[in-house]
């Protein structure tokens, strides 16, 4: 058990009276809308980011509507020379393309017997929120990392996307890992994007400290890391740690980060029922909250992903460049 700050399960020592505090305190008090108070939405909206790598570090953008259309850029102007003093200036044009974003919902109801709440020596709801943006987040990050369980309006996840266009080198290929994650830039580098960052499985960070040169000295020292930290040739790494990543398709993703956005166009809210009848798909009835003296809290968030492939000018047909690059396992 944690202490009485309450961010995890709490030790009571009030027994019931505190129980039905916490009770009142959440589900009873100024909830004429059956919304909760701020303080437990704001802690489930701060909790979410923390559980997704997406939300930590693509571009986030808000979407006023379902719906977000940006343009980019996908004809560059052409400059020319003069000829002689009296040569004509030559005219040339720019051209826009359109990326799209939609907006998908990510929704959950969690019941819980009002008994239990009154009587229970753990405060229900600060064990259940934390678990909920976790969740959040692992959806996010396996949707728009691995295509796991994509909405069909996102477009392709980044891995999936990045070995498509050829971005992606096979463990073993250079000399040793180091080797093969500089080869993973170069290639970034030679389509116009720089990388600024990476993701990767568990324990990568470990493996790379496995790495000896020939005479037996770990190499994977500050050369390699961001200033001493979890980093690798200076840039972040970011383990995945929420339960999306899929080992068997990536070790590694090499990305611009820049280039990704993940669009909010509804944070996480959080509303308290109490007189719901919740049924399956056919219309059983599963939970009759009033008859069965239960209540359920309902999680609700909007967001939308997508990459942006603008042109450049090093690499100007689409389908060769892609602002990431994937490390994957030997076969």
């Amino acid at each position: 058990m944690a202490n009485e700050s309450g961010t995890a399960a709490t030790t009571r020592t009030a027994g019931a009276d505190e129980g039905a505090a916490t009770l009142d305190m959440v589900l009873n008090a100024d909830l004429g809308n059956g919304t909760l108070p701020d303080e437990y939405a704001r802690q489930i909206i701060q909790d979410t980011p923390k559980s997704s790598v997406l939300l930590q570090h693509a571009r986030t953008v808000p979407m006023s509507k379902k719906t977000r259309v940006q343009p980019v850029l996908d004809m560059f102007p052409e400059a020319y020379w003069v000829d002689g003093e009296t040569g004509l200036k030559q005219t040339t044009k720019a051209k826009w393309g359109d990326l799209k974003m939609v907006a998908e919902e990510l929704a959950v109801i969690v019941p819980v017997p009002e008994n239990l709440l009154a009587d229970s020596d753990i405060r229900v709801f600060d064990e259940i929120a934390p678990r909920v943006a976790e969740s959040m987040g692992k959806m996010i990050d396996a949707a728009a990392i691995f295509g796991d369980g994509k909405p069909e309006s996102w477009p392709d996840a980044i891995v999936p996307a990045a070995v498509a266009c050829g971005n992606a080198v096979k463990a073993g290929t250079g000399a040793d890992l180091a080797v093969d994650v500089a080869s993973m830039g170069q290639k970034l580098a030679e389509e116009g994007y720089p990388m600024n960052g990476f993701v990767s499985q568990p324990g990568l960070d470990w493996q790379l400290r496995t790495l000896r040169s020939t005479s037996g000295e770990p190499i994977y020292q500050e050369h390699l890391a961001a200033g001493g930290t979890s980093g690798l040739y200076g840039l972040p790494l970011n383990p995945v740690l929420n339960g999306s990543w899929d080992p068997s398709k990536a070790m590694l993703v090499g990305l611009d980060w820049s280039n990704v956005l993940v669009g909010i166009r509804q944070d996480i809210t959080v509303k308290v029922l109490d007189q719901a009848v919740i049924t399956d798909a056919e219309g059983k009835v599963l939970l009759n909250l009033a008859q069965q003296d239960a209540v359920a809290m309902r999680f609700v968030m909007r967001v939308g992903f997508c990459v942006a492939n603008p042109l450049n000018r090093l690499q100007g047909a689409k389908d060769k460049r892609y602002p990431a690059c994937v490390l994957q396992p030997k076969a």
